[in-house]
């Protein structure tokens, strides 16, 4: 078995595709909802979540069966019917349009899955298992959600705006490179976290000067 690669995308304005709206299909359609991608939800009944997505314009809902027409355009394609049929079809259809699938806890019908995230604003560490163990995938998420706080949201934040200050400078690239990860080191984390808390009580970062 060939290794995954792994990938962050930018799904902005894309057109994505989910295929049913039931209590999984709603999971899915939140994975993608701060992506800025193009929803689209093709199911005859939905959860009430997602018809709220759909009356506040975040998804267009279809409330109707899948049509072969639905992938064509689409960028990937996500699954989650209780019909193994459909599932093989909306397969073969993704792979003759040339779109990316994912069926629902079917490995073999997958050109990628859905990784288990930690958050942390700009900060996103993904674990994935290849579909071998998605629960190992969500006890690695849950440890790492302890290891990595909420602080670093805010720490990961002033390193960004540090970053742009510093492109902008005409210092030594040399030099401009070492005082990059000098502020992206553990020493500066824990004087981050030392000055403004663990993320939960402690003082909020001061805004960055315009």
């Amino acid at each position: 078995m060939s290794m995954l690669f792994p990938l962050f995308l930018k799904l902005e304005g894309r057109r994505c595709l989910v295929v049913g709206a039931g209590v999984i299909g709603e999971g899915k359609i939140s994975g993608l909802l701060e992506s800025g991608a193009e929803i689209r939800v093709v199911a005859p009944e939905a959860t009430r979540r997602v018809q709220q997505w759909a009356t506040a314009g975040r998804v267009r809902w279809f409330q109707r069966e899948f049509r072969e027409a639905d992938i064509d355009g689409c960028l990937c394609v996500v699954a989650a019917t209780s019909s193994s049929a459909l599932h093989r079809r909306i397969f073969r259809l993704a792979k003759r349009y040339g779109v990316l699938c994912n069926v629902v806890d079917v490995p073999e019908l997958c050109d990628f899955y859905y990784p288990a995230v930690v958050r942390r604003g700009a900060l996103q560490i993904a674990i994935s298992t290849a579909g071998e163990s998605p629960a190992l995938a969500q006890r690695l998420r849950k440890k790492l959600e302890k290891q990595f706080g909420p602080v670093y949201a805010a720490w990961v934040k002033q390193i960004g705006a540090a970053r742009r200050k510093q492109g902008a400078s005409a210092e030594d690239t040399d030099a401009k490179k070492s005082r990059l990860h000098a502020l992206a080191s553990e020493h500066s984390f824990r004087a981050f976290q030392r000055k403004f808390g663990n993320g939960r009580r402690g003082k909020r970062p001061p805004k960055q000067a315009k």
